[in-house]
């Protein structure tokens, strides 16, 4: 054999002992590769992680306050409560938080006035009540009158049979003027300065006279006839006025004499300041 052949023969035996210096990876190796870019893909993605998590302390520290005032003691409106602030709370140590908005301490006053004067006349109106009711049980009308006080005001019916007026009549009777006049007197002394208005009803059997054609015009009539006497007492005319609603208004089934009797009525309409603002009414 050669020396040429020689030689060829070793390099193959090297090889296959993995010698010869070679600096290429052989196929057992290439793993290392894969592992060497799985590690710098993890690291790469690791630096991308926290630089997005890296906050700005002084914007957080602001986002913090503002957070904590929102939800604890500052409230937008006065008389508001914190979402934090539980039922239970102690009240002694919540210092109350006034607007600094001018425009909101107005509204805040004006409320509170108004609010007091709706007490102030619901008081009023209570101490009227309590006056003609004892005016009536003492001069014996107290089955004849009855009191109430709802949305519109303080409500005075007076059954029209037998006190007020004869039937099918629209002229006040002697007997009932100086229940009429007593009322008027209560109504024209201080703090009474509330509208009154004058509603005459009657029951649902018809009428038809020279003098009054319906029931319309009879409950007109009488509801005029009282105003006359409150007006005879020096209530301030600017302060009344008069309706009649006939038979529409019933206060009991007309059904029965003894409804119908209920219905044929007259009542007295106190009303409350704040309800004759909204209906437009001017006293």
């Amino acid at each position: 054999m050669s020396a040429g052949g020689h030689q060829h023969d070793r390099r193959r035996r090297g090889d296959r002992r993995g010698g010869g210096g070679g600096h290429g990876a052989t196929g057992d190796e290439r793993w290392l590769l894969t592992y060497s870019d799985m590690i710098t893909l993890l690291m790469a993605l690791f630096i991308v992680m926290w630089s997005i998590s890296a906050v700005n302390k002084s914007k957080f520290d602001q986002l913090r306050t503002s957070l904590h005032q929102a939800f604890t003691h500052e409230k937008v409106l006065d008389g508001g409560r914190s979402v934090l602030e539980s039922d239970g709370a102690d009240k002694t140590s919540a210092q109350p938080v006034v607007p600094n908005d001018p425009v909101a301490q107005r509204v805040n006053e004006l409320r509170r006035i108004e609010q007091a004067a709706v007490r102030k006349d619901l008081e009023s109106l209570q101490r009227v009540r309590e006056q003609i009711e004892a005016y009536a049980r003492a001069h014996g009308f107290s089955g004849q009158l009855r009191t109430s006080l709802d949305e519109r005001g303080l409500v005075v019916r007076l059954l029209t049979d037998k006190v007020l007026f004869d039937t099918g009549r629209a002229v006040v009777k002697p007997a009932g003027l100086p229940l009429l006049r007593q009322i008027g007197a209560l109504l024209r002394s201080p703090p009474i300065t509330n509208p009154v208005r004058v509603e005459g009803n009657t029951d649902n059997v018809p009428i038809h006279t020279d003098r009054f054609r319906s029931n319309w015009e009879l409950s007109t009539a009488r509801a005029t006839a009282v105003l006359q006497v409150l007006l005879h007492v020096g209530v301030s005319p600017s302060r009344l006025s008069a309706a009649g609603y006939a038979d529409q208004h019933p206060a009991a089934t007309n059904a029965t004499a003894g409804g119908r009797k209920l219905n044929r009525r007259v009542e007295i309409v106190v009303l409350r300041h704040s309800y004759a603002r909204r209906e437009g009414i001017v006293g």
